[in-house]
């Protein structure tokens, strides 16, 4: 058996103390924690037009940012190939040497399906980012909304970007519409990466120059919270589906436990907040497209109907969750939540 202690860190175990996860779950939550990839992970990283990745830079400090895919990636049991740079590489001096730490997400948006990779470098250039798996799992659908990822005609250059200060107007602008983020954190042992969602205002930005978002009930892994809780840092990477840009942001992070704080969000359990450190500011591959947005059903408002007519991030094409329909599903460690995926779409996490 896999013991709860080996896959899980003092970090996230402190947290699943205090949140009162069952010793029961956490068995069965280490038992899905993975050190290859399965078949149909694999297959399902190497149909992704991109990867959001969580790395450090030279300073140690974590970064969010993303890997467009135009050439694809490659995966085998024990190793995921992505013929690509991470955005932003050299602006913000991200390690890539072999042996550093690296965390992948993929993400289908048309299912709202999503893997996770946790492991280490083994070899980068400009063309190829190797990374060792050392663990694999899959998350449930939960909060993310149903877009469709087209891969981008030609590769990213690593360093096209600015910095930005917090209080800019373009950054407010993408903070303040914002339904969709990812944020990666570390502990002393690796690297993470997560999305997070909701109905736009989702991520506030207040009047300190901080950011503040909801944690919601989710997988009760506690990877971020537990990083958050050792380390202290965070990073984010803010997309603007409308428009093709995207802010990238690394800084101090808290988290806030109190019912006072939690009450300003609806459905929150808790509050992170992030003294932003260092922003940029970059415009990825793009085209004019419409976003028809839908929504996942634990978003608790509705959103309105809206269309987005635009500049799209990652050559975004239109797509609408007319097919849905809800199964039985064993989500975030809770039996007999129902979630919502598209008719055909695999039902496996």
């Amino acid at each position: 058996m896999t013991r709860p202690d080996y896959v899980f860190h003092a970090g996230e175990r402190a947290v699943q103390d205090r949140t009162g996860v069952p010793a029961e779950y956490r068995e069965r939550a280490a038992r899905a924690i993975r050190a290859e990839m399965p078949p149909q992970h694999q297959a399902f990283f190497e149909s992704l037009p991109a990867l959001f990745v969580g790395l450090r830079d030279m300073q140690g400090r974590p970064w969010a940012t993303v890997c467009p895919l135009p050439t694809g990636a490659q995966a085998t049991p024990t190793r995921l190939i992505a013929h690509t740079y991470p955005v932003l590489t050299d602006p913000l001096g991200l390690d890539l040497r072999p042996g550093s730490k690296a965390a992948v997400l993929g993400l289908d948006f048309a299912t709202r399906r999503r893997n996770r990779v946790n492991g280490v470098i083994t070899a980068a250039t400009k063309n190829v980012l190797s990374i060792d798996v050392e663990q694999s799992y899959g998350n449930c659908p939960k909060y993310i909304r149903t877009r469709d990822i087209r891969p981008p005609a030609t590769s990213f250059p690593p360093d096209a970007g600015k910095r930005v200060a917090i209080d800019d107007v373009t950054a407010q602008r993408i903070i303040s519409s914002a339904d969709t983020f990812f944020i990666a954190t570390y502990a002393e042992d690796g690297a993470d990466v997560s999305h997070r969602g909701g109905m736009p205002g989702v991520l506030r930005l207040n009047a300190d120059g901080s950011l503040s978002f909801p944690d919601y009930a989710g997988n009760r892994y506690y990877n971020t919270l537990g990083n958050i809780e050792v380390c202290g840092r965070a990073g984010l990477f803010i997309p603007d589906f409308a428009t093709g840009e995207a802010l990238l942001l690394t800084g101090r992070a808290r988290i806030d436990w109190s019912r006072a704080r939690a009450a300003e969000f609806e459905r929150a359990e808790r509050v992170v907040d992030i003294q932003p450190e260092d922003v940029w500011h970059t415009r990825l591959p793009n085209a004019d497209v419409t976003l028809p947005l839908t929504r996942s059903q634990f978003m608790s408002s509705t959103p309105p109907d809206r269309s987005v007519k635009g500049r799209s991030l990652l050559l975004w094409s239109s797509v609408l969750d007319t097919g849905s329909t809800l199964k039985r599903y064993v989500c975030c460690g809770r039996p007999k939540l129902l979630c919502a995926f598209p008719r055909g779409a695999p039902t496996y996490p």
